[in-house]
């Protein structure tokens, strides 16, 4: 049995989603794809995988190897490319997890401009609203940190932007404008699980204000709380660069904007500190310039 192929040929069954997509990618028959890891799963001794005619689903113990089997084929391509002594031409693939609302407005926008670049590297994005415990996982990840400080994460920092308060005009309207953070306490609050709404001048030195508001809406998708103030919900507290085109039409309008309810750093955390590969370091100096400039708080 040639175990790397079989280990590459699981790896991809479960990327591709089904073992036919998996013998495409590879050019292989589908006979041998299912030869290699009937191989594999016998050699392990384990069952890797539940199949069915429509789907296939990990096994506790599929699920476990393939999180080490990443990690060991990532180390042998780095390997190859490294001895290889060029990097001018991208192969393989990148995996990073994203929440999902940087995935949504900081990745997904640029992604045809990197294909351009890098045309064999495929990308395999992963969104996870509490991405922090799974960085290990993948080549690196993009996650808001507050303060832009982890002890446990190896980070690089990209950007920082200000958390501020934004609602839709119609629903200011509608329950008034508040002046002071005191105001806050009658108005719905779209909130993400766990935040406390703590707020902080943005210049000067007042003491920071924590608001009791009553809780009309709790998502773990800022996308979602965006969308519900745009509709008129209540008061969300987002990050400034991921709500920036709609502050720029006036879908929502600042609330309070002498105020922030946090400032956060765009930070991509990387499994570990090691050398860092080829194709990650491309990735990050790709996002890196545009994405400072137009992530500062202004």
């Amino acid at each position: 049995m040639d175990r790397l192929l079989s280990m590459r040929v699981f790896q991809r069954v479960i990327d591709e989603g089904g073992f036919a997509a998996a013998a495409r990618a590879l050019e292989l028959s589908p006979a041998a794809v299912t030869r290699l890891i009937g191989d594999l799963e016998a050699h392990l001794g384990a069952r890797l995988m539940q199949r069915s005619t429509r789907s296939i689903h990990l096994t506790e113990a599929g699920a476990g190897y393939l999180e080490s089997l990443r990690t060991i084929l990532r180390g042998i391509d780095d390997a190859e490319a490294a001895a290889a002594g060029s990097t001018r031409e991208l192969r393989g693939m990148l995996h990073i997890l994203s929440t999902p609302a940087l995935a949504t407005h900081l990745l997904a926008p640029r992604i045809a401009s990197w294909r351009a670049l890098h045309p064999k590297l495929t990308l395999d994005i992963a969104v996870d609203p509490f991405p922090r415990q799974r960085v290990e996982s993948a080549d690196l990840s993009l996650l808001l940190l507050e303060d832009g400080a982890d002890p446990n994460l190896v980070v690089r920092p990209l950007a920082r932007t200000d958390m501020i308060l934004c609602a839709a005009p119609a629903y200011l309207q509608r329950a008034g404008t508040p002046a002071r953070p005191e105001d806050l306490e009658g108005l719905a609050y779209l909130r993400f699980p766990g935040a406390r709404l703590r707020l902080q001048p943005r210049e000067g030195s007042a003491v920071p204000v924590e608001v009791d508001m009553p809780v009309a809406l709790q998502s773990a998708s800022l996308e979602l709380l965006c969308q519900a103030a745009m509709a008129g919900a209540g008061i969300a507290a987002l990050a400034k660069v991921l709500v920036a085109s709609q502050l720029a039409s006036g879908a929502l309008v600042p609330v309070l904007p002498e105020w922030t309810a946090g400032r956060f750093t765009i930070c991509a955390a990387l499994p570990s500190r090691k050398l860092m590969p080829a194709r990650t370091r491309a990735f990050l100096d790709f996002l890196g310039e545009p994405l400072s400039a137009r992530c500062l708080p202004a």
